[in-house]
């Protein structure tokens, strides 16, 4: 069965307090709203909404799929996400209830007009597309986010003060100019992580295929590995895609062929016995990778020794 797809135009922030079943906003042109108090209906079919105002959102215990443009949104390792006007964002999965909690805050471009941030906010690279992973935070960050938030929140109920918007302008200033210091900062950590993470792999597959156990146990599987490392098989391939550009099966592979090479250069082992020793099922299937990966077949690659 196809789901069919409720796309969604939402032009204000009033209309979209409309449809989340919220009371009028304070203002027209911004809105501090949090996830619990969203009210959506539930729906029986994907929803695909586009809005025309700049979205800054922290949201954790998500229960849903979503779709940031072309690309499925990530929450798995970070919490809080950003949104320009008139970007798609669809909610892949229909639930029955959205459990989501946060904040979310919604600014109309017009609350920007004949300030600095009016031009600033659009250099700022994680509003684009392709920052569909959701930034992760350290428990001090969220804290900080959440502080910025909550002024701006309660400055909301002040639009009568001409003092008003701007202190609303200064606080979301310095919302962006953190959020940028921690993507920075993120960056560098990520590196170093992804790093240590990488070194660590090598140890355990260097392990897995020296230590003579693959005739017995087979060859590690890719859950074997992630929980070896101790995080997700799909944190696991997309790290090694983005570095390596090859999946875990593909990197392990490769290393499986890389130790064959070695057998097959320097023992006399017959092809069923390398097979048999690195856990392969047949030799067919160990001759069927080993040409797919090197275009030669093992005794090929062996007899270019001789």
């Amino acid at each position: 069965m196809t789901i069919s797809t409720k796309k969604i135009f939402i032009d204000t922030i009033t209309e979209y307090h409309q449809l989340a079943n919220l009371s009028k906003p304070k203002h027209q042109l911004l809105s501090v709203i949090k996830f619990e108090d969203l009210n959506w209906k539930p729906e029986e079919q994907t929803i695909s909404m586009v809005r025309n105002f700049y979205i800054v959102a922290l949201k954790k215990n998500i229960n849903t799929n979503f779709k940031y443009g072309q690309h499925g949104m990530d929450f798995e390792k970070g919490i809080m996400h950003f949104m320009s006007p008139k970007q798609v964002l669809t909610i892949e999965s229909p639930v029955d209830e959205i459990t989501n909690y946060g904040w979310q805050l919604l600014i109309h471009p017009d609350f920007l007009l004949n300030t600095t941030l009016s031009k600033k906010i659009k250099q700022y690279e994680y509003f684009n597309y392709r920052f569909n992973q959701a930034l992760p935070l350290s428990i001090e960050e969220e804290e900080t986010v959440v502080h910025i938030i909550n002024n701006i929140y309660l400055e909301q109920d002040k639009t009568a003060d001409h003092n008003s918007h701007e202190i609303i302008i200064a606080q979301i200033e310095l919302l962006l100019a953190y959020t940028e210091r921690f993507y920075k900062g993120r960056d560098s950590k990520e590196i170093k992580n992804e790093s240590a993470l990488l070194d660590r792999l090598e140890l355990l597959i260097d392990e897995c295929l020296s230590n003579n156990s693959l005739s017995m146990a087979g060859i590690p599987s890719v859950e074997y590995i992630s929980d070896q490392l101790h995080i997700s098989a799909n944190y696991l391939s997309r790290l090694l895609q983005k570095i390596t550009g090859r999946s875990t099966k593909h990197y392990l592979q490769d290393k499986l062929i890389e130790l064959a090479q070695e057998k097959l250069s320097a023992t006399e082992l017959s092809v069923s016995e390398i097979a048999y020793e690195l856990g392969f099922n047949s030799s067919q299937s160990f001759s069927r990778l080993f040409k797919m990966k090197t275009n030669q077949t093992p005794t090929e690659f062996r007899q270019s020794f001789l």
